[in-house]
């Protein structure tokens, strides 16, 4: 019996992948770049110094000599700036380029200032994403690294396999302002939460207690204040929050509003700033003015949404 020997299969080529332009080569820019080029794309990069490019240029990207050229080299062109107004210096001689190709902006800025900056977009026949990066340089692209991005949603979803080597992508919606707002709110818990471990810190310390005795020390508190706040899980107080449902049957605003005097107090009588804990203090004050002492912590939220006006 003759056997038809088979005939072999070519394999499928694989496309290569597309080049991608990134404009900022700060810390969190040269990062961007070398997690770009690790996954075998090419990158042209630009930037205000030039010398900054030397790192990432010897690891494979490609300097170019303008922004203009910098532009007219990928149809995806990372912006990895300060803020919006360094977009506009930066590209201003470059808006002929524009017409066709996505800008992702990186860079943080105010969600008015960015939908601006979208429109700005537009007008010169490009495509807008904005985008917050939740983790440090360092930390990119790993498993850990995650991106929200809002914007134009076609552009997001013909780029969202490049974008993903940078960190998981978060797609909030079309409003431009929407990441900005996520990323700023992040940055609100992660800059307070620093305040308040370091002002914590600065309170024990009077007493004699070190950082390293005190640090390691409070973290147990720091990784229970989860189920402390929300037995029932995060989303359940977050619908709560939603539903404008502030039970109070475990600490109310009363409680917790003596317990933040108490540590005004305590910052007063050994000599340290007062800034935070007054802060502090005045939320739960305003919410028991308002009637709500019998409600639980989420209360004081009202009074963050209406914060009362500057005194003349």
């Amino acid at each position: 019996m003759t056997h038809a020997t088979p005939t072999p299969t070519a394999p499928t080529p694989t496309a290569p992948a597309p080049s991608v332009t990134l404009i900022g080569l700060g810390p969190m820019g040269q990062a961007m770049v070398r997690t770009l080029l690790e996954a075998g794309h090419p990158v042209t990069v630009w930037n205000r110094t030039p010398g900054r490019a030397a790192d990432v240029v010897a690891a494979g990207a490609r300097l170019a000599g303008s922004p203009c050229e910098a532009v007219a080299a990928s149809d995806l062109v990372v912006l990895s700036l300060t803020d919006h107004q360094a977009m506009y210096e930066v590209l201003g001689e470059a808006t002929a380029e524009l017409a066709g190709r996505t800008l992702a902006n990186l860079g943080s800025d105010t969600p008015t200032a960015t939908r601006d900056a979208a429109t700005w977009a537009r007008q010169h026949g490009a495509s807008f994403l904005t985008g917050g990066v939740m983790v440090p340089a360092p930390m990119l692209g790993t498993d850990r690294s995650y991106v929200f991005y809002s914007g134009d949603e076609e552009a997001f979803a013909a780029h969202r396999s490049t974008l993903a080597h940078l960190g998981q992508p978060r797609f909030l919606g079309s409003d431009p302002g929407r990441a900005q707002l996520m990323y700023q709110a992040h940055l609100d818990v992660f800059l307070t939460t620093l305040s308040g471990l370091a002002h914590a810190t600065a309170l024990v310390g009077t007493a004699g207690i070190s950082a390293a005795e005190f640090l390691p020390e409070v973290m147990e508190l720091f990784h229970a204040i989860p189920d402390m706040i929300a037995p029932d899980g995060i989303a359940g107080l977050g619908a709560r929050i939603d539903a404008d449902d502030h039970p109070g049957e475990g600490s109310n605003v009363t409680m917790m509003g003596a317990t933040a005097d108490h540590v005004h107090a305590a910052s007063t009588s050994v000599g340290i700033d007062t800034a935070l804990p007054r802060a502090v203090q005045e939320h739960y004050r305003r919410a028991i003015a308002g009637g709500g002492g019998a409600d639980g912590w989420t209360r004081i939220i009202d009074g963050i949404r209406a914060p009362l006006p500057a005194a003349s």
